[in-house]
């Protein structure tokens, strides 16, 4: 990888392993839904008039069902949830907890059919789930089950919305059906996030993290990632997925003074090896299949030379898809 992949590759795993440490902070005087419309708001008004200029808008008028669909489950449902589940949940643990998304996109892409895993990536799958079952079981401590639900609910929806990238959307431009995304959440959720928009001023910690939210955790976070597809192809850039986790962590211990527990490394370190085990290719050579999951998809049709060759901002949603959490 060169220097400037290895610097992206850096920035980007820092900036969305943040959000989990920031939502925690804005939740204390917003309510998940006004979060959530601060956000999308900061997004869209960024990213909207770029891929208006550069005329990303018009090709998704004809493909607004599946966007809309990706819309819902890549970001007005699992952001909401996220903001939903760390009212109770420490920021570390709804990391580490978010860090099974590739468990959760290998099972999908088995239940369909697509791929016949091997026993290898069977047993990748029961590592990692043992890993999820340790924290849940050791290092929750909420007054009800739901927060660990709403955390699972978020794990689906990010392994769900590469799946949609990649069978309805994949010719389209990735700055687009971003900065459209973020727009049609915005709109959404305007009316609830409103409604329960605090009467009283909010503190300057809340509006560093809302801020930081939209313009950091958003917009350049996904500017940073179609440069680092564009540099060093879909395939490496998929292994930020392992990154964040590891920084929402250590942000939540040394910032907000969360604690850790050989548990958390425990269930940490089986999540990992499992996700790893669970999305890799078996020795056995596995039958011809067109995958559901974007990795493979990414990996088999674009190389890391032909990515170095485009301009960042012409990625296309083939290329983006992925199942790497967006917390």
């Amino acid at each position: 990888m060169s220097r400037r992949g290895w610097m992206l590759f850096v920035a980007l795993g820092i900036i969305w392993g943040i959000p989990y440490m920031l939502i925690k902070v804005a939740v204390e005087e917003l309510s998940p839904a006004s979060i959530v419309l601060a956000r999308t708001a900061i997004g869209a008004a960024l990213l909207l008039p770029l891929a208006a200029r550069r005329g990303y808008l018009r090709p998704l008028l004809p493909h607004w069902r599946p966007l809309l669909a990706f819309t819902l489950v890549e970001v007005c449902i699992p952001w909401y949830l996220l903001g939903y589940a760390e009212q109770e949940l420490s920021s570390s643990l709804t990391g580490l907890l978010v860090a099974a998304v590739p468990l959760v996109g290998a099972v999908l892409v088995w239940a369909m059919g697509t791929e016949r895993p091997g026993g290898r990536r069977q047993a990748g799958l029961l590592v990692g789930f043992a890993g999820v079952a340790a924290l849940v079981g050791f290092d929750v401590e909420a007054s009800s089950p739901a927060p660990v639900v709403a955390v699972a609910g978020t794990a689906v929806c990010y392994a769900v919305g590469p799946i949609i990238l990649a069978r309805w959307l994949s010719h389209l431009p990735g700055l687009g059906v971003m900065a459209a995304s973020l727009t049609a959440s915005a709109v959404l959720y305007l009316p609830l996030g409103l409604a329960q928009w605090p009467g009283e001023p909010l503190s300057g910690n809340v509006w560093l993290s809302v801020i930081g939210l939209g313009v950091v955790c958003t917009v350049a976070a996904f500017l940073v990632f179609f440069a680092l597809v564009a540099e060093v192809g879909p395939s490496r850039a998929t292994v930020i997925t392992y990154v964040n986790p590891a920084v929402a962590l250590l942000l939540g211990v040394a910032v907000l003074d969360e604690r850790i527990t050989v548990f958390t490394g425990i269930g940490f370190g089986l999540i990992l090896v499992g996700s790893v085990l669970a999305t890799s290719k078996d020795k056995e050579r596995e039958p011809a299949a067109v995958p559901a999951v974007p990795v493979v998809t990414a990996t088999e049709r674009v190389s890391g030379d032909t990515a170095q060759q485009r301009e960042a901002l012409d990625v296309t949603c083939d290329d983006i898809a992925r199942p790497v959490a967006e917390p």
